[in-house]
């Protein structure tokens, strides 16, 4: 009999390429998906449940433990769940109400559905824990792992996705955008799909069980300065670059904190402006515990496309994908 998955985040880019992975292996997936959040942006929107083909899509409240029964596993049985959900805004609200909350609600619901295997998409960043989202994170992969079922907790380095807010800029003519000399920080890149087949191998690979899992793309880490260099490279034009200091988004943190005591959206802001700090001052890799540096030897690889390989494609034509809440440049 085919295994039966319930996937969470499906209409995320990850999840849509994790949805196709699963497909691709055998699997009947069931995505639960989360309606759109009121006043929700057009261009921050997640992709339409209906754009996806192959799995059934349900439209679920995964706040809600009695929609979860109701209306999303509704008594049917299922062999594990694997969540590429995410707040969407990494603010505090969001990230406790998502990351942690409503992946409790889905585990509880699971267990109860008799699930044996959970697998999770994290973050790389919860080793160094500065934000809200971060803590949400890590909560919720406590509470995973002390729950007795089998899980596989997939921490990936940067995406693609991430790393593509410059493209259009250089394209355009003006400088890539660095924090200190561009080599503060450094990254495995690691593309949807080599990232979704690794999510999906999780199911079948007994060495990624009861398992926290780092994971980075192909080739050497590279810097954001290295990003730039290949961007001007590829479009055939001699690099040019405008530092910033890291001080600076002190500054703006400082005077949005301030300001958000008066005005409550200005505080999600600042927080935004936090996770920006946070990612241009630390490196996406395996952190040692003993030593507090990152170490890119230690962190593993997987897949074979690069990000140079990415920023290829769309130099030559393909689109970039929407960055969402999180786009900075």
């Amino acid at each position: 009999m085919r295994r039966r998955i319930c996937l969470l985040g499906a209409t995320g880019t990850i999840g849509r390429a994790t949805a196709q992975a699963l497909v691709r292996r055998g699997y009947e997936v069931v995505c639960f998906a989360r309606a759109p959040a009121d006043g929700t942006k057009a261009r921050s929107a997640p992709m339409a449940p209906d754009d996806l083909e192959g799995p059934t899509v349900k439209v679920v409240d995964v706040g809600d433990p009695a929609a979860l029964a109701k209306d999303g596993f509704a008594g049917a049985p299922f062999d594990a769940v694997v969540s590429c959900m995410a707040s969407r805004t990494g603010a505090p609200r969001d990230a406790w109400a998502i990351d942690h909350r409503a992946h409790l609600n889905v585990m509880a619901a699971a267990q109860r559905n008799g699930v044996q295997h959970f697998v999770l998409l994290s973050a790389i960043c919860v080793q160094k824990p500065k934000l809200a989202f971060q803590q949400a994170k890590l909560a919720f992969e406590a509470a995973l792992i002390d729950s007795g079922l089998r899980y596989s907790i997939v921490r990936p380095t940067a995406f693609f996705k991430s790393l593509s807010g410059q493209i259009e800029r250089v394209r355009g003519g003006r400088p890539f955008l660095i924090f200190g000399d561009g080599t503060l920080t450094a990254c495995k890149p690691i593309s949807d799909g080599d990232l979704a087949d690794y999510i999906a191998g999780c199911l079948e690979d007994e060495s990624r069980w009861n398992r926290i899992l780092p994971i980075g793309g192909p080739g050497e880490a590279i810097t954001p300065r290295q990003q730039g260099e290949a961007l001007f490279a590829l479009l055939g034009r001699p690099p040019k670059f405008r530092s910033a200091p890291v001080a600076l988004l002190d500054v703006v943190i400082a005077a949005l904190s301030a300001l958000g005591g008066i005005v409550p959206s200005l505080a999600d802001k600042a927080e935004l402006a936090r996770i920006g700090r946070y990612y241009a001052t630390e490196s996406m890799l395996v952190l040692d515990p003993v030593t507090g540096q990152y170490d890119a030897a230690a962190t593993p690889s997987t897949g074979t496309e690069t990000l140079f390989d990415f920023y290829r494609s769309v130099v030559g034509g393909a689109a970039a994908p929407d960055r969402g809440d999180h786009a900075v440049f």
